[in-house]
């Protein structure tokens, strides 16, 4: 599956990020925002995607959308502190708080 046939729609009603494949929602990034704060609490990807990399786009696109925002990031969420962690070019978004 490739990055075209999926992608990131920010749902701000719900404080969430979701994931669509194929226009299907089959993963979320929940978060709380708090002035100038997002709070990642959970993400789940449906597990008919594991191994595929779409739990990336979905935090990629996520903290892109944190980035343009203006956001600071506190990942409480194991899978976006730990993709933080790895890619480098997010440590910046992260509230040192």
């Amino acid at each position: 599956m490739s990055d075209r046939q999926a992608n990131v729609r920010h749902a701000a009603e719900q404080q969430r990020y979701e994931l669509l494949v194929e226009g299907q929602p089959l993963g979320v990034a929940e978060y709380s925002e708090q002035g100038e704060q997002m709070i990642f609490t959970h993400t789940e990807v449906d597990s008919s995607l594991s191994g595929r990399g779409l739990g990336s786009v979905l935090a990629k696109g996520a903290l892109e959308d944190a980035r343009r925002r203006g956001k600071r990031v506190v990942p409480q969420c194991e899978f976006i502190a730990k993709y933080i962690e790895h890619h480098a070019e997010w440590q910046d978004l992260v509230d040192p708080a």
